[in-house]
């Protein structure tokens, strides 16, 4: 196996199930892998808002002058995505001899596709001296391949419903799996305003040093800026994140009180954090790509990111029509995410995934033509994101806009050869 795709491919071939929680075997060979961080490690999970808060943590850092390494999931179009050090993401070379290294310890171990693939990132991210690696959990908390790190902060986002399956049926449950993550005597950043009391009662269980919002830290602010306060420090006059929408403060929050807990360790300045949150970018999050029509991206795959997606819609002002593309996986509670879009959606353009996972586009409708509300709406149906959103541009006005939402998938097929600039019909000759 000579290259990353060769990799990837035996990783795809070595568990029969694409899911299968538990640290056991990873610590197995992690452990003969000797794998250990010099770094100041933070490790972020969560059910909503993982990916906008790594993101952020990252930028500041990189504007404070400290090399920092990030590790998210899952990626958008390219696998490489996935790892990035210095605010750029590896060459797919650079990962090859650290999958190596893992097939080298496994020892016949049967590894899922996650668990060899976050493996091998760590072991890339450990050898590259490091000042901050920021890890993106994958799912749940106490279970996920990432927890064989003890990490110097962990940091815990929102909190909703979603993989139940794995999880559990409620947030209690699912709390209790997030806090996992949460380590004796080091700080735990709870950034949901309102937490599961499992979270809360494992944190003080354990003797975490736990930092709440709206009690430990907190923010205020008008439609020009905002500040943050929070044991001791303050931070005022900031800017808005670039990441758009109103829970993105929320996860700014986070990220703050993680740095103001690690001051002593990794000191930043005022000036990083207000450049940090201006330059911070994070495609698939809200992302509105200008043109006629507007396109608006979103990986929102759950009630609670789509109820946020809506809201971020509705304060985007007036649009005479709204063409929505969905793909999504067909373990996902659709209903829900079809109830809470219907009301905005004049268009449907439902699409397949090139995953057995997904729902297919016929499965999607049919499931949307049991929650439909009575106005007279369209639908259609479509072999990949890329038609479904070509469908939907041939028919918009340039005063409509155009949401794909659903799934990292549906993202990544509109992205899939570059972000794309639309045209309204007949503005295009």
């Amino acid at each position: 196996m000579e290259t990353l795709q060769d990799w990837l491919a035996h990783c795809e071939r070595l568990h029969p199930k694409t899911i299968a929680l538990g640290l056991d075997r990873v610590r197995a060979v992690a452990d003969r892998m000797a794998l250990r961080f010099d770094a100041c490690v933070i490790t972020v999970a969560g059910t909503n808002g993982k990916g906008s808060t790594c993101a952020m943590l990252e930028s500041i850092a990189l504007k404070a002058g400290w090399r920092c390494g990030l590790y998210t999931s899952p990626h958008l179009v390219r696998f490489e995505e996935r790892c990035r050090i210095g605010g750029e993401a590896v060459q797919a070379e650079a990962l090859v001899p650290h999958f190596a290294r893992v097939e080298a310890a496994r020892e016949g171990v049967a590894l899922t596709y996650f668990e060899f693939t976050t493996l091998a990132i760590l072991d890339l991210l450990s050898s590259r001296g490091l000042d901050l690696v920021v890890l993106e959990v994958g799912l749940g908390g106490r279970l996920d391949a990432v927890n064989v790190i003890d990490a110097d902060c962990a940091i815990i986002t929102s909190i909703d419903l979603d993989h139940q399956e794995f999880l559990g049926p409620d947030r209690e449950a699912i709390g209790r799996e997030k806090a996992g993550i949460l380590r004796a005597g080091r700080p735990a950043i709870v950034s949901d305003p309102v937490p599961p009391a499992s979270v809360i009662e494992h944190a003080q269980a354990i003797g975490a040093d736990l930092w709440r919002f709206g009690h430990d830290f907190n923010v205020a602010g008008d439609k020009q800026q905002w500040a943050w306060a929070g044991r001791g420090r303050r931070y005022a006059g900031l800017a808005y994140p670039a990441l758009r929408g109103a829970n993105q403060l929320i996860n700014a929050a986070g990220a703050l009180a993680a740095f103001t807990a690690l001051r002593e360790r990794l000191p930043i300045t005022a000036q990083a954090v207000r450049t940090g949150l201006a330059m911070v970018e994070l495609p698939g999050r809200f992302q509105i790509i200008p043109g006629q029509p507007a396109l608006v991206l979103d990986v929102a795959h759950n009630p609670h990111s789509v109820a946020a997606l809506v809201a971020n819609l509705d304060a985007m002002g007036f649009y005479p029509r709204t063409h929505v593309v969905l793909g999504a996986m067909a373990d996902k509670d659709l209903e829900a995410m079809l109830r809470r879009m219907e009301p905005l959606a004049d268009r449907w353009y439902f699409c397949d995934l090139p995953t057995p996972r997904a729902a297919s586009a016929a499965q999607l409708r049919a499931r949307w033509e049991a929650v439909r509300g009575p106005r007279a709406v369209e639908a259609s149906e479509h072999a990949s994101p890329r038609e479904a959103l070509d469908a939907a541009a041939a028919a918009a006005d340039p005063t409509d806009r155009i949401v794909v939402f659903g799934s990292f998938y549906t993202v990544g097929g509109i992205l899939e050869g570059g972000t794309p600039r639309l045209q309204a019909p007949h503005l295009r000759h």
